[in-house]
């Protein structure tokens, strides 16, 4: 199978290669044991046919012929055949999934590296559902590529044993039933690209679409339900319901005619075989025939491959987006933390204070993004120690900063799950300071689990004042020498936002960090020395600003 060339699947190819040959062995033994399951199939069924055959013109002939056939050793050879081909099955399904299990264990988080990791505009544009189905979805259907690596050489040895079976009847029946095996891969083949591969890759694509829209959807439910929008959001999922189950029936058509395919080649097959094998006993004649129908057969995974390779190539494409190489940057070294914005001419370091302001949409938090490498930072724009942002990596800059954004996300876990995220050897004592600090902690000890309480969906449980104290406590844990606050009392009442700005001020004391605060109110921007007016951001992207005093800000 060949895919698109681009820099993310030739990544992505490289990790799966990888994977292989780490799963060497289990793949190995999922071939042989594929092979044999192939080779004892079409020897069961040929000496089956044979037996069945013989036996029945010794009872034909009489008492005589009866007394001298000789039952025992076909009917033992048969039982052990049988005994083969069920525990080779079973050695089969267990070594080639546990193969592919454990390279999809290894390669799932591989990939969520590449996208965190990666450009910062690339993990931007990918919604929630999008960035699920192909981490769960597309690395599923990579999986089948791991399980069905065991096909060709199934095929092969149910070549092999049909062809030898068969040659008993004659090396006539022996060339037919090679000609049918032949003939069904090759219709497969061709029926597999024209039909099944492009059914397979919409089906893939629809099914991120709508996994997509659904979680965007399921989101807004309250505001859906409170504009009366329910019905157009079941029409859209409807209609995205219908692109997958078009693309489901075009694969299951596809998967039809491979099968119709396989018949006719089981038919050329057994009737090639029936003539070829003329001057043979009916015995050899019965064997030939049934050793084209297990020959045949024995491609099924090749055929079922063939299916799956559209589906396979559209999952190795999305993923390999993730792996899209980042900009060249210069090696990750300790940074100094002064910061400096080029334009306005501005120098800060830690404990100093800098409140950001502006009206809504105006570029503020793009600012701190781009400091952070959240955004792209453009070059000459901000520089962190002696060096340009932009020649930094990812890594260098976040290093500098602990982060509570404007709308911070939780994860359907606990609260210590949560505020491990930025400190994940914190003990619960230091869990319980940044807490206080947040002015939460009375909340969560009131909780019957305290720091195990169960948040639900992106904190669900909480208020929103409670998450963005959540998130505050969060950025309180991380050990950085900048704390960045955007909107950190937004939706507080007063007495609460004074509690939070009287602990941040002791905080800020404390430890000697510096703070950047994007704020509209007047309460926490008493906290900053100076404040920095962002007025837009012109045509070539850069941020318009300009320093003003504290006072005139607030």
């Amino acid at each position: 199978m060949t895919f698109p060339s681009s820099p993310g699947v030739a990544r992505l190819q490289a990790l799966i290669r990888a994977q292989e040959r780490a799963q060497s062995s289990r793949l190995l033994a999922a071939s042989i044991t594929g092979a044999l399951v192939s080779a004892g199939a079409i020897a069961l069924l040929g000496l089956s046919g044979w037996f069945i055959t013989a036996a029945a013109l010794a009872g034909a002939a009489g008492p005589a012929a009866v007394q001298f056939f000789n039952y025992l050793i076909p009917s033992a050879t048969i039982r052990f055949l049988a005994i083969v081909r069920t525990g080779s099955r079973y050695g089969e399904r267990v070594t080639g999934h546990e193969a592919a299990l454990k390279a999809l264990a290894a390669l799932r988080p591989q990939l969520f590296e590449g996208l965190a990791r990666g450009p910062a505009r690339r993990a931007l544009s990918l919604a929630g559902g999008e960035a699920s189905a192909r981490l769960v979805q597309d690395v599923d259907a990579v999986q089948d590529r791991f399980v069905r690596l065991s096909a060709p050489w199934s095929a092969g040895a149910g070549l092999a044993a049909g062809v030898g079976l068969a040659a008993l009847a004659g090396w006539g029946a022996a060339l037919a039933v090679a000609l049918a095996a032949v003939v069904g891969v090759v219709l497969g083949l061709v029926l597999g690209r024209r039909l099944a591969e492009p059914a397979g890759r919409r089906l893939q694509e629809a099914v991120g679409a709508f996994k997509t829209d659904f979680a965007a959807l399921a989101a807004a439910a309250p505001e859906l339900q409170a504009y009366g929008m329910k019905d157009w959001a079941v029409d859209r999922l409807a209609r995205q319901g219908g692109a997958v189950e078009a693309a489901a029936e075009a694969l299951a058509r596809a998967g039809g005619w491979l099968m119709a395919a396989q018949t006719l080649a089981m038919a050329l097959g057994v009737a090639g075989a029936a003539l070829a094998a003329g001057p043979a006993s009916p015995p050899l004649t019965a064997l030939a025939m049934l050793a084209a129908v297990a020959t045949v057969e024995s491609a099924g995974n090749l055929l079922n491959a063939f299916r799956q390779n559209g589906a396979v190539a559209a999952a190795v494409q999305r993923l390999g987006a993730l792996l899209e190489a980042a900009p060249s940057v210069e090696a990750a070294a300790p940074v100094a933390p002064s910061l400096h914005l080029t334009t306005p001419d501005l120098r800060l370091a830690p404990p100093q204070c800098l409140a950001i302001v502006g009206r809504s949409g105006a570029g503020k938090t793009t600012l701190v993004e781009r400091m952070m490498h959240l955004r792209e930072p453009l070059p000459g724009e901000i520089r962190l120690g002696e060096a340009d942002a932009a020649t930094l990596s990812p890594d260098a800059a976040r290093a500098l900063f602990a982060y509570a954004p404007q709308q911070a996300v939780l994860m359907a876990g606990t609260v210590r799950e949560n505020l491990r995220l930025a400190a994940p050897s914190a003990d619960d004592a230091q869990l319980w300071a940044a807490l206080e600090d947040a002015g939460l902690a009375e909340r969560i000890r009131a909780a019957p689990s305290g720091l195990g309480v169960a948040l639900g969906e992106n904190g669900a449980r909480l208020s929103g004042g409670e998450r963005r104290r959540l998130g505050l406590a969060r950025a309180y844990l991380r050990p950085a020498p900048w704390l960045v606050l955007d909107e950190p009392t937004e939706g507080l009442d007063p007495a609460t936002e004074a509690l939070v700005l009287e602990r941040l001020t002791l905080r800020l004391q404390r430890t000697g960090q510096g703070l950047i605060l994007i704020s509209h109110r007047p309460a926490p921007l008493a906290l900053c020395d100076q404040a920095l007016a962002v007025t837009g951001i012109a045509a070539d992207g850069r941020i318009r600003a300009r320093v003003q005093p504290i006072r005139v800000a607030a």
